[in-house]
Order: structure tokens, then C-alpha cells, then sequence
């Protein structure tokens, strides 16, 4: 099948499928006689376990990894085991700073009038930011 084929199979748009092929995620793609990429059924085998790992949150490193510890037959499960956790870890991290992040906007709203007056907090927060010499 040719590229936006794979694209529509996969859920995954052509120029992230050649963005793939182009970091080594997916091996390169064979040739028609007029040029175009042609996938079969194991190229989109490992499209869908890069999408399905992307989806999950993990860094284009991370599948790298993920995708040579699931092509490694020999490999151990502790492995793949300890990249998960890592990522867990991460993203637990994320979330306590998407929810401290997500507080504080909260109590901006909060103190917004939110009328026609130009008087407002939020922008007041924002522009004390920009002048404080943190990058935060």
C-alpha cells in the first residue's frame, strides 16, 4: 500500500510517517517502479505500536527503545518494565505540575471581575511574571 494508504490504516498523517522512517523508527520504506514509498503488513504492525506508544505519552527516544526491546525476542520483561516505570514517574510529575499550573490559573479566574472594566488580575499576574528575572 503507499503512503496515504498507511497514513489512513495507521491514524498516523504521511509526514509523520516519513518524519518516522527519516529518524529510524521505521525501517525505510521499499520503492514502486515510479517511486512511491510502498508499505506492507509489518511496516503498519510497527506504525501501530508507535502510534499506540506516543499515544501513551512517550518521548520519540522512549519508542526507539520500546521498539528495540519488542523486536529483541531475547529481551527481558524487567526491561521494558523499568522504561514504563520511568515513564510513570514522569508523568506523575507532569501531573502534579499541570495541577499546580491548573490551581493557581483557577484562582486568577477566581479574582477576575471578568466585566468591562479593564482592571485584571490575570494580565496584572502574567506581566509581573515577565519582569520578575525568572523564567518560570
Amino acid at each position: 500500500m503507499n503512503i496515504g494508504q498507511a497514513a489512513k490504516h495507521s491514524g498516523l498523517t504521511a509526514k509523520m510517517i516519513r518524519y518516522y522512517e527519516s529518524i529510524g523508527l521505521l525501517r525505510p520504506a521499499g520503492r514502486s517502479d515510479s517511486g512511491y514509498r510502498l508499505y506492507g503488513a509489518q511496516d503498519l504492525h510497527v506504525l501501530a505500536f508507535i502510534k499506540r506508544s506516543r499515544d501513551l505519552g512517550f518521548s520519540l527516544e522512549e519508542v526507539g527503545k520500546l521498539l528495540t526491546l519488542w523486536q529483541d525476542r531475547q529481551r527481558a520483561s524487567a526491561d521494558v518494565k523499568a522504561l514504563a516505570l520511568r515513564h510513570i514517574d514522569e508523568l506523575n510529575r507532569k501531573i502534579v505540575e499541570l495541577s499546580a499550573l491548573r490551581d493557581t490559573l483557577g484562582e486568577l479566574v477566581e479574582h477576575c471581575q471578568g466585566d468591562h472594566r479593564p482592571d485584571c488580575p490575570i494580565l496584572r499576574d502574567l506581566e509581573a511574571g515577565c519582569c520578575s528575572g525568572h523564567n518560570g
